[in-house]
């Protein structure tokens, strides 16, 4: 298992954000975008969460809202990878599968095209 503090952990998820397309990132409103060590059941099997309501199933959406969160989960994301290159290549796939949840894009369409 990789080991990585986390101060450095969210370090790494910034930079991987901004190497995002911009076309994949500018639609994000009223996003924000957490770290957390471990899902709420303990287990490691949950990389990351989309937590929200997908834009496709929004009616009104307006001011005053709670921001939908993308949570990537520290510990899981280490406990897969064996080197830094692993762990930016998984940061990067977890956060595009949970904002391509805020498109509206499901599991099995996210498999379809490589992604889950």
């Amino acid at each position: 298992m990789l080991e990585l503090d986390a101060a450095e952990f969210e370090r790494l998820v910034v930079d991987e954000l901004d190497l995002l397309p911009d076309d994949m990132v500018d639609g994000l409103d009223n996003v924000i975008f957490v770290v957390e060590d471990r899902p709420e059941d303990g287990t490691l099997d949950i990389l990351g969460l989309y937590d929200g309501v997908a834009l496709t199933e929004r009616g009104q959406y307006g001011f005053g809202e709670m921001p939908d969160r993308i949570v990537l989960y520290r510990e899981s994301l280490l406990a897969i990878c064996t080197s830094l290159d692993d762990l930016h290549d998984e940061v990067h796939i977890t956060l595009v599968h949970e904002i391509a949840h805020f498109f509206g894009l499901d599991d099995d369409r996210l498999h379809e095209l490589g992604w889950g």
